[in-house]
């Protein structure tokens, strides 16, 4: 479903054109919905995602990045990564006169009325802890152009404590009546407009009730559908984000233990976490054994989150979450080991071939791949690495120079000792094993994250071994 609104509030058609003040004042009954004007700030995967769809449900939207390329090139309507249906959805509404981009806060400060702070969150340089330069930066720079009555909003995943800093900057510094609210993100790479539009619930943190009828305002197309909107204080709606991701980062690493488990007992993980996915409690979503998780989220998010805990007294309350992340870990080490056992206990010299970059498919980001990792460790112990990804090879390359990337499948494989299949892509599962079998050296392959028919791989001569199943 997608929605067509009302054009642009307050009767002025071009973005530039319409002097601020002219909505100035009215109640937000009388300016309607509309009439509100949001800027964006950041253009990641988060901030290029949550301007566009916001320009989708019919709001005038500018976004704001320090990179003028990156700039250049959404104007131009295109994204700058892979998100499946992003490009179009950003194409259409800067066709339609919606949504630009600037590299200038003026422009943002001045030509709206909500801010949605969208900066990275990264982990601190040799620690755990967050780094919000971005944040605070993003902050700072837009305090001059701000005026009374305008809403800052943070959808970054931040450590607790933030909204209410940033609220005590803007007081001191920001025009009387701007506010904070602080209303975290939940998408997944992937799916990030359908998680935009369609989301499973809205949390905002809010301290006045005119930021919650904006927010109620901003998001009211889609609450329309039905989205619980849960409305709770600033260090709640901060903690839902890091305490949801901690949640699926135990349920993740919980299926790798037990693959470990099974490992050791000669039992399958995966008809395990078909029976337990049945229990209702428990329920079957994040219960596939494999490689473990990565991207620019979970394993950054734990850590910053146990940081935190530590700076307010609360560090043995997640002390669980250092071995959490320790599980996750172990599973790519063991896959290296693995694979040096299935080339006779030593990887120098052999060709290994990787099926995927990215860390997680429908996707090109390779921040913490567990794949990329598997494959940096394998070409650390010898061997001749070539990794194939259907999206990710550039990013991957960017980072790993040395290793060798092969934009086919079959050629990437071509005189391969081993493969390991390391991001669970589609293209992956339809292969035929039989034709793969005619150009590697050596039928073995590792599956890393259970993606594939056993039977069929096996059927057509191949040594299959898999993470938490029997091997044969």
């Amino acid at each position: 479903m997608r929605y067509r609104l009302a054009g642009p509030g307050c009767g002025i058609p071009a973005y530039s054109e319409r002097p601020r003040e002219h909505c100035r004042g009215q109640s937000l009954a009388t300016l309607g919905v509309m009439s509100l004007r949001l800027s964006v700030i950041g253009t990641g995967y988060l901030g290029a995602t949550h301007a566009a769809c916001m320009a989708e449900l019919g709001y005038e939207v500018i976004g704001v990045d320090i990179d003028p390329a990156k700039v250049e090139l959404l104007n131009s309507g295109q994204v700058p990564f892979y998100e499946p249906g992003l490009d179009e959805v950003l194409a259409r509404n800067i066709k339609a006169g919606r949504l630009r981009f600037t590299t200038s806060f003026e422009e943002a400060g001045n030509g709206a009325d909500v801010h949605f702070i969208c900066v990275g969150t990264p982990q601190q340089a040799g620690a755990h802890a967050a780094d919000m330069r971005q944040v605070f930066g993003s902050v700072e720079a837009l305090i001059p152009f701000l005026s009374p009555g305008d809403l800052v909003v943070g959808k970054s995943t931040v450590p607790v404590g933030t909204a209410e800093t940033i609220e005590g900057i803007l007081k001191a510094s920001a025009p009387s009546g701007v506010e904070v609210a602080w209303n975290p993100e939940f998408l997944r790479e992937g799916f990030a407009v359908e998680d935009t539009l369609h989301p499973d619930r809205l949390v905002i943190g809010v301290r006045s009730e005119r930021s919650e009828e904006l927010l109620r305002a901003v998001y009211a197309p889609i609450t329309a559908e039905g989205v619980p909107f849960v409305v709770t204080d600033f260090a709640t709606a901060e903690l839902v984000k890091v305490a949801a991701n901690s949640f699926l980062a135990t349920k993740i690493s919980f299926i790798n233990a037990m693959a470990e488990v099974c490992e050791a007992a000669g039992a399958d993980v995966t008809q395990l976490a078909t029976a337990i996915g049945y229990d209702t409690r428990i329920g079957s979503r994040f219960l596939a054994a494999g490689l473990g998780f990565g991207g620019g989220c979970l394993p950054k998010d734990i850590r910053a989150f146990m940081a935190r805990a530590g700076e307010l007294g609360a560090e043995e309350a997640l002390t669980f979450l250092r071995e959490v992340d320790q599980i996750n870990l172990r599973r790519r080490a063991h896959t290296v080991d693995l694979a040096r056992a299935l080339v006779g206990g030593n990887l120098r010299g052999k060709r290994v071939c990787v099926w995927g970059a990215a860390f997680k498919p429908n996707s090109d980001d390779v921040r913490d791949s567990p794949s990329l990792d598997v494959a940096v460790a394998i070409s650390n112990a010898g061997a001749d690495v070539v990794v194939h990804d259907p999206k990710g090879l550039t990013n991957a390359e960017r980072v790993y120079p040395n290793l060798t990337y092969e934009q086919d499948v079959l050629k990437a494989a071509a005189d391969a000792d081993l493969i390991v299949l390391g991001t669970e892509w589609d293209e992956y599962r339809e292969l035929d094993p039989a034709v793969l079998a005619s150009t590697v050296k050596g039928r073995t392959i590792i599956d890393g994250r259970n993606a594939l028919d056993p039977a069929a791989w096996r059927s057509a001569g191949w040594t299959y071994r898999a993470l938490g199943r029997p091997n044969a």
